[in-house]
């Protein structure tokens, strides 16, 4: 391929991974990146591909500009998403994590359908702090057709959402945008009067401060570099409301859960992810508090990053049927 940067390292031994089978089996993301079609979908990567120390084409994901050049390819090629710019210094989510929590939300939904994933735009999904990528909306409904409300306390991350929605003709009536006036609501609000929710989304700050969120992100890049870097760089981006809050995480979903006890029936299934695997504990004892009538933890890995997701619904046995037979 031309225009390709060759690092002088000498390769490295090492057993080259052809699939990575931790993602979900319907992810598209399971194999290599094809650069070649990838460059085609969006020629701003180009400068970006290198080959590595491996001898192969890759990206440096220490570098933000690298990063969103590969989100808007990707975007592009596996998803139809023809238009897609987010504000300088905003979130630029990892793609392929992203999706896994889509298609496993998707597996949550066919578990109360006889083993079936209910698609189309009558699957009415809630994404909260959509942030200016408007990403799990965007993959919902190229992967399912399910139809979103995207909703976030930052206004211009409503209207970076909005650009990229009204940009992109086969998005326009299939997501809405809101946005949250009170930073301390997460669905007050969000519902209107007589409004229901097959399920919910959501990705919280889990870091309590902005010292502990640098600190993080140091780390990640210094271990993408393989060498230690003092100055912190946020290769992924990301406004301090979308890397930490007060309280972090833990604090955060405590909230999400008892304001979630308010629409139990106006919402089949809530979930979250939960990245730190200590504040388990928490969430299951307030789920418990809050009178949750199932609840469900299902694991996620992307390369040696470990999480999960939790879910949680309201409805008894017989509402969830009714919901089902009614709705979908």
């Amino acid at each position: 391929m031309k225009h390709l940067k060759k690092e002088t390292t000498k390769p490295a031994q090492r057993k080259i991974r052809t699939e990575k089978s931790e993602l979900h089996p319907r992810s598209k993301h399971r194999g290599r990146y094809d650069f070649k079609a990838l460059i085609a979908a969006n020629a701003e990567l180009t400068p970006f591909v290198l080959v590595n120390k491996f001898d192969q084409e890759s990206v440096d994901f220490s570098n933000p500009a690298a990063v969103k050049a590969l989100n808007k390819a990707l975007l592009k090629y596996y998803y139809a998403v023809d238009f897609w710019e987010i504000p300088k210094g905003y979130l630029c989510p990892p793609i392929p994590g992203r999706a896994d929590y889509v298609h496993h939300a998707a597996d949550l939904l066919a578990s109360s359908n006889n083993g079936k994933i209910p698609g189309g735009e009558k699957i009415r999904v809630l994404d909260i702090g959509t942030g200016s990528s408007c990403i799990f909306p965007l993959i919902g409904h190229s992967e399912y057709g399910w139809s979103f409300v995207g909703t976030d306390i930052d206004k211009a991350a409503i209207a970076s959402a909005t650009a990229i929605v009204a940009q992109n003709k086969n998005l326009r009536n299939a997501i809405q945008l809101r946005h949250q006036a009170n930073p301390r609501n997460i669905f007050f609000g969000m519902f209107m009067k007589n409004e229901v929710f097959d399920l919910t989304l959501c990705n919280p700050p889990f870091h309590a401060s902005l010292e502990e969120s640098l600190a993080a992100s140091t780390r990640k890049v210094s271990n993408l570099k393989g060498k230690k870097i003092t100055k912190p760089v946020l290769n992924f981006g990301g406004q301090g409301n979308e890397l930490w809050c007060e309280g972090g995480e833990a604090r955060f979903v405590r909230d999400m859960i008892f304001q979630s006890k308010q629409f139990a029936a106006s919402c089949f299934w809530f979930s979250t992810t939960i990245s730190k695997q200590s504040n388990l504990k928490t969430v299951y004892d307030t789920l418990k508090r809050a009178g949750a009538v199932d609840v469900k933890t299902i694991p996620m890995a992307q390369g040696n990053k470990t999480g999960r997701i939790v879910a949680w619904t309201f409805l008894t046995p017989e509402q969830q049927l009714n919901w089902v037979k009614t709705r979908w």
